[in-house]
């Protein structure tokens, strides 16, 4: 399970929850322009946009769960383990493109969510693991820029490019169904509520936040949906950087998974393994772990954006706390 929200402060702000019950070895990863991009049946890449994000690194190759391009096209993958479909042989004229390649295939070529839009027309999902030991992980996508947002999921139905009004992604069930369920709660404010029950009844409210009562609080994907649109539909922009890198994951939390909270079929407990955000204004991207709360970042004006070879920044494990005396 997972959460991405895109925020259109300043240049964009964009980033995740990776909830998930164990580790998939993920670091921080930037794909310089120079360094070859290799698909199945696409053709490569051998110059393209700068990538920072989190990924898997196999054989030297950066999986992302999750990623933005230097011109600020942000782009992630979120875990549709009942909806999600992929084509063993798909039809001649279209780009085939397996789901671990789709990340990359955008993001590389791609400066706009217009452009994304347009290269993701004739995309089918190609049914294609990278090796035997890495199944394919059941996916659909949240696709952003200033601009907006799209969601793409791929079924047995077709591929679907949904435009994202809310700028956020969950899990299941598919899109539309987040959508139309929002309308319940169209009740639901930030401001103190009235009374509608009996107006000639002196009824005041007896705590902040009472506007907001009947948003759900479990972790369910529905609910993380309409929790984290609230908070994040009622979000100021709090203009600065620091202020906005802060409040976006602060949304984030709402979303996040506690510990003990939620116990798989397996018995193992889903966690938010790590949490992050990317600035389209400065290029940065900033991340937390389930066990370091503490924020640490990577700057693409700190990398060799012209260079061959992925740099790879390993997180921090154990909590870093700052004695004040």
């Amino acid at each position: 399970m997972c959460t991405s929200i895109a925020m259109n402060w300043g240049g964009g702000y964009f980033g995740r929850n990776m909830d998930v019950e164990y580790s998939f070895g993920e670091q921080i990863a930037v794909t310089p322009r120079r360094c070859p991009l290799r698909f199945w049946r696409q053709p490569p890449q051998e110059a393209h946009l700068a990538l920072v994000g989190m990924a898997h690194m196999a054989g030297g190759r950066p999986l992302y769960a999750e990623a933005a391009n230097e011109k600020g096209l942000y782009m992630a993958g979120l875990n549709f383990p009942h909806s999600a479909w992929y084509d063993p042989a798909p039809p001649a004229g279209c780009d085939a493109v397996a789901p671990y390649e789709l990340i990359p295939w955008v993001l590389g070529s791609c400066a706009t969510l217009t452009e994304a839009k347009a290269r993701l027309a004739g995309f089918r999902p190609l049914a294609l693991p990278l090796a035997p030991d890495l199944p394919l992980a059941p996916l659909h996508w949240q696709v952003a820029d200033r601009t907006g947002a799209l969601v793409v999921e791929a079924t047995r139905e077709g591929v679907r490019l949904y435009d994202d009004p809310v700028g956020l992604l969950t899990n299941e069930p598919p899109f539309p169904f987040h959508q139309l369920n929002l309308a319940q709660y169209r009740h639901l404010s930030a401001r103190p509520p009235e009374n509608r029950l009996a107006p000639g009844l002196p009824l005041p409210p007896f705590g902040q936040g009472m506007g907001a009562i009947g948003l759900p609080g479990d972790a369910s994907p529905s609910s993380r949906y309409l929790r984290t649109a609230f908070h994040k539909l009622n979000a100021p922009d709090p203009g600065s950087e620091p202020a906005r890198v802060s409040d976006f994951f602060h949304i984030l939390d709402a979303a996040a998974m506690v510990h003990g909270s939620v116990v798989t079929p397996e018995g193992k407990f889903d966690i938010t393994t790590y949490a992050c955000c990317f600035s389209a204004d400065t290029g940065t991207y900033y991340c937390k772990t389930h066990q370091n709360s503490r924020l640490t970042a990577v700057r693409l004006s700190g990398a060799d954006l012209d260079g061959r070879q992925v740099q790879v920044f390993p997180l921090r494990r154990g909590e870093d706390v700052d004695f004040l005396n």
